[in-house]
């Protein structure tokens, strides 16, 4: 079912409830890629996601606005279960061309095992970054935005913020990805065009996501879209570099 599910525009809001949230993801953020990165994250991202929460309702923003009304729940899922197919389909596909194997190729998974990334895929994706991510953009800041700019600015500036929030995250990904190190080759430039291409790519996806959000009314939707992509990531990526491993000892 289509639907376009907005928070109503309201004059006259305070701007610091906006100004807390950016700055508890700012801190956040910093706090994961570079203090503490891997120090008890999913209670972290758990509470986090609680705390971001409280902010959205103490802000006026109703369940409904962030996009976590009982009524918008199940097409959320069929939504988001939709866009699990799809990627699932995508990435498949993908696999079965030499270029796609090497764009799925991500050698930061090559050393875990099968368990590390069965834990990573079902339980600290969803958990510990989709969920929080999706409660912090999608549904308490997006709703802010909305509430106060209306529903365009509010998609614009969600989704350039989360561009943003993957710029730490993205400091070296060309060294770890085949793919996109042929793309952007070696060197200070070349990380410096990772970095901007990852900004570029997830501040599209971000307008995907709040788009998901609006046509179904419920956050659920991304949430799918976007374990979907980060989620079966790992196992494709996984399975990719296991299957050249065998072949590297079969040719030897």
């Amino acid at each position: 079912m289509l639907t376009w599910t907005a928070p109503e525009q309201v004059g006259d809001l305070s701007w610091w409830p906006v100004v807390l949230v950016i700055s508890i993801l700012v801190l956040y953020n910093i706090l994961f890629q570079r203090i503490a990165p891997v120090n008890h994250h999913l209670l972290w991202s758990l509470g986090g996601t609680f705390g971001l929460l409280a902010i959205g309702l103490l802000d006026g923003n109703t369940w409904t606005d962030m996009g976590l009304g009982w009524g918008y729940l199940f097409w959320g899922f069929v939504w988001g279960l939709g866009s699990v197919v799809v990627v699932t389909l995508g990435y498949t596909i993908a696999a079965s061309f030499r270029r796609g194997r090497d764009a799925l190729h991500d050698e930061r998974v090559s050393s875990l095992s099968g368990p590390r990334i069965m834990f990573n895929a079902l339980v600290e994706v969803p958990f510990g970054t989709v969920l929080f991510e999706e409660i912090a953009f999608r549904a308490v800041l997006f709703s802010m935005l909305a509430r106060r700019f209306g529903v365009v600015p509010a998609i614009i500036i969600s989704a350039v913020l989360f561009g943003l929030w993957h710029i730490l995250g993205s400091i070296g990904s060309h060294e770890q990805s085949a793919a996109l190190g042929n793309v952007v080759g070696k060197g200070r430039a070349a990380a410096f065009l990772a970095v901007g291409l990852s900004v570029v790519t997830t501040t599209i996806a971000g307008v995907v996501f709040a788009l998901l959000r609006l046509v179904s009314g419920s956050v659920l939707a991304p949430m799918g879209l976007h374990w979907a992509t980060n989620g079966l990531g790992y196992f494709f990526s996984w399975t990719i570099i296991r299957m050249r491993h065998r072949r590297a000892r079969g040719a030897s």
